[in-house]
């Protein structure tokens, strides 16, 4: 690659601090190598799938499972992020301490108040165990109606309780902190959700589209740090109005996005590290594709 393509703090010279990259004079090989550059100089954090192909929520993960795809992500990564404490869960944050990596533990709140319970003691003994570095407590149930705004505030308040010297927050799409500023204001740290892709926006659009999303997160905030937990691009399916998947603007996407985040050390946790089938079930065809490696483990493209 050509020094005008070089990453770090040396950024290309068709890149624009508004748009991001300019590939219209980029060949294919040259976006692979930019991609391949920046994953191999690490990214801050990156979404863990725990999953194996043939497995679903609901079947009991083993500990050596989670080390192995631990290990895959380890070398790319300084921080990993969960998105539940039971049924094999539990196992990731202490393979991720084991070897060298931080962490984002998550409960999984749904509209079952048994299972939250579950997964909440299973958060607490994580965390009071020294496995936690932030702490989030449930996922985008408000944005689909699985609890309250106030029962999600209880369980950030009994959390603080068990364990005050953990930081804990709640994970939401970008808009839902200003939607629920006394939400905010309970958090210690905001944790937005973003997916230009989600909301139609075409890709050549999607950098400036992504920093409107954090930037209503930051209004919010007042002053609080706000950590992208989650934001990423699909690598095939069906499209979302002028959101296309595909390996290009999954490359193009995840480009700009590092190089964005990077020049503002803005804290951001790729979503994700390998292509989980189940999730067709719930999202359609794209639910499979959001991994930088595919199911079989292999770095794609």
């Amino acid at each position: 690659m050509s020094s005008q393509y070089s990453t770090g703090s040396h950024f290309s010279k068709n890149y624009s601090p508004i748009r991001g990259i300019d590939f219209s004079g980029m060949s294919e090989a040259d976006i692979k190598r930019l991609f391949y550059n920046l994953l191999n100089e690490g990214v801050h954090g990156l979404c863990f799938s725990a999953y194996l192909e043939g497995q679903k929520p609901g079947d009991i993960l083993p500990k050596s499972q989670m080390d192995h795809r631990m290990e895959i992500i380890r070398p790319y990564a300084q921080w990993t992020r969960t998105f539940s404490c039971i049924e094999g869960h539990e196992h990731i944050p202490v393979s991720a301490k084991e070897q060298g990596m931080k962490t984002m533990v998550g409960a999984g709140m749904t509209e079952k108040k048994d299972q939250n319970e579950r997964e909440f003691q299973g958060l607490v003994k994580l965390a009071k165990e020294g496995y936690v570095d932030i702490a989030a407590v449930g996922n985008e149930v408000l944005l689909r109606n699985d609890l309250t705004v106030d029962e999600i505030i209880t369980y950030i308040h009994r959390f603080k309780q068990e364990v005050p010297n953990v930081p804990v927050s709640y994970v939401d799409a970008y808009f839902e902190f200003n939607v629920y500023p006394q939400l905010a204001e309970v958090c210690d740290v905001l944790l937005i959700n973003c997916y230009p892709f989600w909301e139609g926006c075409h890709i050549d659009y999607s950098l400036p589209y992504l920093k409107n999303m954090y930037y209503q997160a930051v209004a919010a905030a007042k002053g609080k740090k706000v950590i992208i937990s989650e934001t990423g691009w699909p690598s095939q399916g069906s499209s979302t109005g002028d959101s296309h998947p595909g390996h290009i603007n999954f490359m193009k996407y995840f480009i700009n996005t590092q190089l964005w985040v990077k020049a503002e050390n803005i804290e951001t946790l790729y979503f994700t590290s390998i292509d989980e089938s189940w999730k067709v079930a719930a999202e359609g065809d794209v639910g499979a594709y959001w991994g930088i490696w595919d199911k079989n483990e292999h770095l794609k493209f």
